[in-house]
């Protein structure tokens, strides 16, 4: 079979985006089918975490989408009588050069992303204005069909694998008779988006207006912007709020008037608990909404699209590239899903408290539990997939590494990911890992191209090469805590496998 590209991206919001720019980093060939050339104009995801950024850095786009962003200062549960019910502040970060927690402004991120994605020219192809209409392998790929709105033309194009990154009514889902299961909660809801003009009490808090009739999300917005979104009753419906002018006395009631803000733009949305039975059929995988979609509580439903599209990606890199067998794609749903859930579970759990949907006694064990385990803000692991060993043979297998700022032997001062890349890593805690691991264990990781790294604090001296200096000794702590020698380490930064056998079976 004669291939037009490597790879098919089918949709071009977060989880095409985030999938085009790996992709094109990685030199893979693609081709993207978009309907709309511009970006939508409303802002629907509201935060991005540090896990996040750690994604966005391997694709250098890290420290500009910073830019646009504003670091977030806490979460508040309040009733209109003024009593808070639970305050979290977030955490200090692990995974790099960023705080825990960012509001945004998804439009300008999008900006970003997509600019990202024209350093890629030569290999990411975007074809706008094109609707996908069918799905067929053929041989050892995938005939991608597609209508032309410019010529009115049905077109098609064959790849080896498909992105189906096209959102929750997913028309690659449906081709390829997945079925989508969970609930849709039936209130509707208005997103009402406005410019700031001047400041009010506690608006740099995230604050959940928690009501059983009127439960309000307040949240400000990277760039100026803020944002409320209010359910509506069963008698109010879309016309009623058509306008700027109707949507004010509802603004209103929450003490909000044109002298705070101006309304610049508002949507209607409904909350779903619900994924696809499976997130593959062949060699076509479904990405972000189209595989899953969760309620807004957690801030999680655009962010696991992308780490959806950054778990999936470096495995296609490898499998494209001929370094291990197509095999390893199925561990994209098990490493996914998993997390997927979590944070589905924590949503649903968040948003009753602020409708109040729980008895007091329910109330009384689960606010001390999020205020001591903030699960919002865990540190992701895996407890299966493509590992080479489990957890309990060492405590950092499946972990993800911690990224402090260290320097190599040439005193480059960077942080930690910088100098790995995408690439996979043996590190050794004081020791030198190529003498740790036999030598038909280094010899089976030669495909892969293995780095060794000797990890030294500062008061050692160095070979003068494969040395990273842990000036902080934070790195060097973590290791000897989780009782690690050397361990083996994924270019996502996910722990394979830790002090003994080592060997990679491809």
């Amino acid at each position: 079979m004669k291939y037009d590209a490597d790879v098919a991206i089918v949709g071009y919001g977060p989880s095409g985006v985030v999938a085009a720019n790996l992709l094109g980093q990685y030199g893979i060939k693609c081709i993207v089918l978009e309907k709309d050339k511009d970006i939508y104009a409303r802002a629907r995801a509201v935060t991005v975490n540090d896990w996040t950024m750690r994604c966005f850095q391997a694709m250098g786009l890290d420290q500009e989408l910073a830019k646009t962003m504003d670091e977030m200062a806490g979460l508040r549960w309040v009733t209109y009588d003024g009593n808070e019910i639970l305050r979290l502040t977030f955490p200090d970060s692990m995974m790099g050069r960023h705080p825990s927690t960012y509001s945004i402004y998804q439009p300008a991120m999008e900006k970003i992303l997509r600019d990202g994605v024209d350093r890629y020219k030569d290999n990411i192809e975007i074809r706008y204005e094109t609707m996908f209409s069918d799905i067929q392998e053929v041989d050892a790929g995938v005939e991608v069909r597609y209508k032309n709105l410019k010529t009115d033309q049905d077109e098609s194009i064959n790849v080896q694998y498909v992105l189906g990154c096209d959102g929750g009514s997913s028309l690659v889902r449906e081709k390829l008779g997945i079925k989508l299961v969970g609930d849709t909660v039936n209130t509707r809801w208005v997103v009402i988006d406005a410019r700031v003009k001047r400041w009010w009490k506690n608006r740099h808090l995230l604050t959940f207006w928690s009501d059983k009739k009127f439960p309000v999300v307040d949240i400000a917005l990277a760039l100026g912007n803020h944002r409320w979104e209010i359910p509506l009753d069963e008698d109010q419906s879309l016309d009623d709020f058509q306008t700027h002018e109707q949507l004010w006395p509802i603004l209103n009631e929450l003490g909000v008037t044109d002298k705070e803000v101006e309304i610049h733009q508002h949507a209607f949305y409904r909350h779903h608990v619900r994924h696809a039975e499976k997130w593959s059929e062949g060699r076509t995988y479904l990405l972000g909404d189209a595989a899953h979609m969760m309620p807004p509580w957690a801030g999680s439903g655009m962010q696991s699209g992308i780490r959806d599209a950054f778990n999936l990606c470096w495995k296609l890199k490898r499998v494209l590239n001929g370094d291990v067998s197509a095999d390893i794609l199925s561990s994209y749903e098990v490493e996914r899903a998993p997390d997927v859930a979590f944070y589905t579970d924590v949503s649903v759990k968040l948003g009753q408290i602020i409708k109040q949907e729980l008895s007091q006694e329910e109330l009384s064990h689960i606010v001390p539990m999020l205020e001591k385990e903030r699960p919002m803000f865990r540190v992701p692991e895996l407890n299966e997939g493509w590992l080479l060993q489990k957890a309990e043979q060492n405590p950092a297998v499946g972990k993800i590494l911690p990224q402090p700022m260290v320097t190599n032997s040439q005193g480059k001062l960077a942080y930690l990911d910088d100098l790995l890349e995408d690439n996979f890593v043996a590190i050794g805690n004081k020791k030198d890992p190529r003498q740790i691991m036999t030598a038909e264990e280094q010899q089976s990781w030669e495909k892969l191209n293995l780095k060794y790294y000797t990890l030294m604090d500062v008061d050692a001296d160095g070979k003068g090469y494969d040395d990273i200096i842990d000036i902080k000794g934070s790195l060097i702590e973590w290791m000897t805590q989780h009782n690690a020698d050397v361990v083996i380490v994924r270019p996502d930064k996910f722990i394979m496998a830790a002090n003994h056998n080592l060997a990679f079976n491809a």
